[in-house]
C-alpha cells in the first residue's frame, strides 16, 4: 500500500492549482533519501546569505535578496523505516530594508528507500506544505514536491531531484525546479561536491534562458561524532540568478543516536 499512498497524495497536490518561486529561499539542499531512524529525532539548522543579489522586492513588500540572511532550523522524526515527518518553524530572514522577520513555517512528509545511504539505488519523494508571510511570498499557501532519485556508486553519488512548486493556481503553473548533486566521498569524515539548482519557470511555459535562475555551487561535507556539517559557496550561471550566494547547513540527532 506504500506505492499507491505516496503516488495518491502526489496525484491531489499536482492536481491542485500550482507555482511561483520566491526571491530567496530558506533552504538550499539536494535530498538523497536518507531518513532519521525509527523513533529518533533530529535537528537541522539552515542558513545561506545572499552576497550579491536582486536589490528589488520580487513583489510589493517582499523581503529584498541581496544582502539578505535567511534560514530555517528543522525538526524531523523517522516515523517508520520509510517515512520521516518534519517541521520547519521559523522560517526567519533580514534584509536591509526591513530588518528581521518571520516568514512562516512548513510541514514535510518524506517518503523513501529505507536505509537509502545502503543501496546502490535509492528513490522516494518529499512532499511539503507551507504557511508563508506576507513578506516571503505572495501567495499564503504554497507547496512543494519532490522526487528523489540517487546512485551510490562507490565513493560517488548522484542525486538528482525533480521538483515542482504549486501555489494552487493551475496545473500549468507549476513552477520546474530541479537540483542535482555529484559528490566524492574522500573517506568517512569529507564529501566533496558540485551541486545545480535550477528554476525553468510554469511548465506550460518555461522562460527563456536568460531569465531564468541557475545556480551552481561548491560545497564540502564534514562528519563529526554528532554533528554533520555543510558548507558552499554558488555562482548564478545567468543575468537572473543571485551572482553569490553561501550556505551553512548543521545537522544532529536530538535523541543521541
Amino acid at each position: 500500500m506504500r506505492a499507491p499512498a505516496v503516488a495518491f497524495i502526489a496525484v491531489v497536490l499536482l492536481a491542485a492549482p500550482g507555482a511561483m518561486a520566491a526571491a530567496q529561499t530558506d533552504e538550499i539542499q539536494v535530498y538523497d533519501g536518507a531518513l532519521a531512524a525509527v523513533h529518533e529525532f533530529t535537528l537541522t539548522l539552515h542558513t545561506n546569505y545572499v552576497i550579491s543579489g536582486d536589490a528589488q522586492p520580487a513583489f510589493p513588500g517582499a523581503v529584498v535578496a541581496n544582502h539578505s540572511l535567511n534560514g530555517v532550523p528543522e525538526f524531523a522524526y523517522g516515523v517508520t523505516d520509510w517515512f520521516e515527518a518534519g517541521l520547519y518553524l521559523p522560517v526567519w530572514s533580514v534584509d536591509a530594508r526591513s530588518g528581521l522577520g518571520y516568514d512562516g513555517f512548513k510541514l514535510r512528509a518524506l517518503f523513501a528507500s529505507p536505509h537509502a545511504d545502503d543501496r546502490a539505488f535509492a528513490y522516494g519523494v518529499n512532499l511539503e506544505f507551507s504557511v508563508n508571510a506576507p513578506r516571503w511570498d505572495s501567495t499564503k499557501y504554497t507547496s512543494e514536491i519532490r522526487g528523489i532519485l540517487a546512485w551510490h556508486l562507490g565513493s560517488m553519488d548522484v542525486i538528482v531531484n525533480p521538483i515542482f512548486d504549486t501555489s494552487y493556481d493551475g496545473i500549468g503553473n507549476l513552477e520546474f525546479v530541479p537540483c542535482a548533486r555529484v559528490d566524492y566521498n574522500a573517506g568517512k569524515l569529507w564529501s566533496f561536491a558540485l551541486e545545480q539548482y535550477s528554476d525553468f519557470g510554469p511548465i506550460k511555459d518555461f522562460y527563456p534562458l536568460n531569465e531564468q535562475s541557475q545556480q551552481l555551487f561548491a560545497v564540502v561535507d564534514r562528519h563529526w561524532k554528532r554533528w554533520d556539517g555543510e558548507f558552499g559557496v554558488g555562482a548564478g550561471l545567468t543575468s537572473a540568478s543571485d551572482p553569490w550566494t553561501v550556505k551553512l547547513i548543521l545537522s544532529t540527532s536530538l535523541s543521541g543516536k
